[in-house]
């Protein structure tokens, strides 16, 4: 079997597993208010359980190939040597520490060191545009997480309040 089959097995059975408790045990501890309301809390999982569902089973099954050999833009599975796959596993380093970064150093903080390191590693390096686009970018997600839906998020490191 291809790798694509095989890692659409695994993400089936992952899938699977989370619609079981999206559908079967999500909802045993509901509320009795939040019963009779149309959209549930595990609604939203049970659809992404779903269609996540359905595409493992195309790739598992084979029905997204193509009639006909590989094409110009396909992954040759026997040559991952030529990709750059050092590349991706810095960006999944520097994803994981995004995430461990978020509440000590604050969402303005981590967000800019992330979007900017980031670039610099994908290889941009027009530091003067970069730069503040990062900067606009992370500032309006903190607008609108912060004033426009109420959710408290911590714009600086703990230190500065």
């Amino acid at each position: 079997m291809a790798l694509d089959r095989w890692i659409a097995l695994i993400i089936l059975m992952i899938c699977l597993t989370y619609g079981y408790t999206a559908f079967f045990t999500m909802d045993a501890n509901l509320a009795p208010f939040m019963q009779r309301r149309p959209i549930w809390p595990s609604t939203f999982p049970k659809v992404l359980a779903v269609l996540s569902i359905i595409a493992a089973l195309s790739i598992l099954l084979g029905f997204e190939k193509s009639i006909g050999g590989p094409k110009e833009g396909d992954i040759n599975y026997r040559r991952l040597q030529d990709y750059k796959i050092g590349q991706a596993a810095i960006i999944l380093g520097l994803m994981i520490a995004y995430a461990l970064f978020l509440r000590p150093a604050g969402f303005l903080v981590s967000t800019v060191s992330f979007l900017v390191i980031g670039a610099f590693i994908l290889g941009e390096r027009r530091f003067f545009i970069l730069v503040p686009v990062a900067v606009v970018a992370a500032g309006g997600i903190w607008y609108l997480v912060q004033e426009v839906l109420g959710i408290f998020l911590r714009p600086w490191p703990f230190f500065l309040g």
